[in-house]
């Protein structure tokens, strides 16, 4: 049994797809499929059943994935007992948001780049369900992103952190440490928010919809750090992930504002596809965001 047609298998069950998976392997989907079909002699069995263009794991195909997994983790283990001390290299793709990029990971991926400074790492920022698709698709290997709690079959999620939301304005501003401000105070305030349809915003939006409120931000981005310069240059409030504006809550620039109305809360969640191949980088990296983050939930694969 070929070390590479069991890779191959773990990338079309990843992607549910031969072509996808021949075009990431640099195949021919003839290629893939022979694969395929020399390892269902090999193993005896029917790995997938094919329904036209469509493809569908069979209950030995599922069964398989573990022993697969297996087979190529123990070929890594030999590969790195004989190079010791070689560093990881290759490819390394997140799939974020766009304020975790900005806020959380920056020192993460410093630390990382230190010590394992032969992987190219590539960030991809997106909506939530364009990161899911990126995750489906294998388009990423690694998914952080900021959401309610959720969990999917199809994933494992190393960690999970509770992020809490919050109002947030110029230390200065007058209504600093005010306390329980109503809501319709606030929204007379001028806004500068985050796109609709961000988790958050949704769900602020929501809870205004109950008391028969809405938002009317004068500025709408999806950047968060051109958010946090607007309230340092007193351009308004925000209502932002506090990881987004710890370091000026701590440095005293910015200020947390106490609102009459239901705390938000978030979490952000660091998965992986349950099919995927958990190479030496992708392993060492989920170590150090464990370092970070936490390891609030540890995941279903042994690492």
């Amino acid at each position: 049994m070929e070390l590479r047609t069991v890779a191959t298998f773990l990338r079309v069950t990843e992607l549910q797809s031969f072509s996808r998976a021949a075009e990431q392997l640099g195949y021919s989907q003839a290629a893939v499929t022979v694969q395929i079909q020399q390892l269902e002699q090999e193993l005896g069995t029917q790995l997938f059943e094919r329904f036209g263009r469509r493809i569908q794991l069979t209950e030995h195909g599922l069964q398989f994935i573990p022993h697969a997994q297996e087979l190529l983790r123990v070929a890594q283990n030999a590969k790195t007992f004989i190079r010791q001390g070689a560093q990881p290299s290759g490819r390394l793709r997140i799939g974020t948001a766009e304020s975790l990029s900005i806020s959380v990971l920056p020192p993460i991926l410093s630390a990382y780049h230190a010590r394992y400074p032969l992987v190219e790492t590539s960030i991809h920022t997106g909506t939530i369900p364009v990161l899911f698709d990126m995750v489906r698709r294998n388009d990423v290997d690694l998914l952080y992103f900021l959401d309610k709690k959720t969990d999917f079959p199809e994933w494992n999620k190393v960690l999970e952190r509770p992020e809490p939301i919050v109002f947030v304005a110029p230390a200065d501003h007058p209504l600093a440490g005010q306390q329980q401000i109503p809501l319709q105070t606030i929204l007379a305030e001028p806004l500068v928010l985050t796109e609709r349809g961000i988790s958050y915003r949704y769900d602020l939006e929501q809870l205004l919809a109950a008391r028969g409120l809405e938002l009317h931000p004068f500025l709408e981005t999806g950047n968060t750090g051109i958010i946090v310069d607007m309230l340092l240059h007193h351009a308004g409030l925000s209502f932002l992930p506090r990881y987004v504006v710890q370091t000026y809550l701590e440095s005293g620039a910015l200020t947390i504002l106490s609102v009459d109305a239901p705390s938000i809360q978030m979490w952000s969640q660091l998965v992986y596809h349950r099919n995927k191949w958990i190479t030496p980088q992708i392993e060492q990296f989920l170590s150090l965001m464990r370092e970070h983050i936490g390891t609030a939930q540890q995941p279903d694969q042994t690492l």
